[in-house]
């Protein structure tokens, strides 16, 4: 059986450590290298209920795109939510290993796979920062083309096509012809999105004062939702790991999902000046 060393060093040959951003933690977070896995569960999200999943599975490691961990612990115990994860994995034998910004920038990762999805063609890399040993650019925003569409016909393919439980959108009236896409938290790359010459960007965890200020700027902008953005990527992660090592069984997790649903006895449009919701 691989070890968990051995499926690292295949996550982070598509995903090299290099590319994350210098705030972020990425790697084996909990766990020993040397460990024997027979079964790996895949999540979004390093979740309790997705550890409780893994156990219920009998995996041996849990591989998720967010870290369980982002800043130092002074403390490990059961009163605090990182402690209270950390206690499980260690107690159950259950190692934590993600891929975050490193998988958001690089070739084939979470905005290549989230601009395939919105269809987006002539597929480039907004401001590049490197290139991989491959002589590939990497980096973080997406932008393509996509036939000429009124906003609203666009924003309810997103909602579709992610299967979003609601998208919220401004309208700055230009039609949609010019897209970018930021997976997750990328509301502070608008000035880049503008000077690129896009018409409409699509992330998630966007603020009032975005909207106003793409629409006051004449960007169209729809907020997808965080999970809806970053969660595609999961099949990307399960391929990898099921070609790397046929022997051994690998699960999406079930028990995890968006965990900002909204009402869903809302069917109409809704004007909130400036933006508007797709429920």
């Amino acid at each position: 059986m691989p070890t968990i060393r051995e499926i690292y060093d295949v996550l982070f040959d598509f995903a090299p450590a290099y590319m994350k951003m210098d705030w972020d933690n990425v790697g084996l977070v909990c766990g020993k290298f040397d460990t024997e896995v027979h079964r790996i569960l895949v999540a979004l999200d390093p979740m309790m209920d997705v550890f409780e999943e893994a156990k219920a599975l009998s995996c041996e490691l849990v591989v998720t795109h967010h870290p369980l961990i982002f800043q130092s612990l002074k403390q490990v115990n059961d009163e605090s939510f990182d402690g209270r994860n950390l206690l499980y994995l260690i107690e159950n034998g259950i190692a934590s290993l993600n891929l975050h910004t490193n998988l958001d920038c690089c070739p084939g990762g979470v905005n290549d796979v989230l601009a395939s999805r919105l269809g987006l063609a002539d597929i480039e890399i907004l401001n590049p920062v490197g290139t991989d040993a491959k002589g590939r650019p990497y980096g973080l925003v997406r932008m393509g083309e996509v036939a000429e569409q009124p906003l609203a016909a666009f924003a309810a393919f997103v909602k579709r096509v992610l299967s979003c439980p609601g998208v919220r959108f401004s309208d700055a009236g230009k039609p949609v012809r010019k897209v970018a896409v930021g997976g997750g938290s990328c509301g502070s790359e608008i000035g880049d999105v503008i000077a690129a010459g896009c018409d409409t960007f699509v992330t998630a965890d966007l603020k009032y004062n975005h909207f106003e200020e793409a629409k006051y700027r004449g960007l169209n902008l729809i907020d997808a939702g965080h999970f809806e953005t970053e969660n595609p990527v999961c099949d990307v992660l399960e391929g990898l790991l099921r070609e790397a090592f046929p022997e051994i069984p690998v699960f999406r997790a079930r028990a995890h999902r968006d965990e900002t649903p909204f009402l869903s006895f809302v069917r109409q449009t809704v004007d909130f000046c400036c933006a508007a919701v797709i429920k």
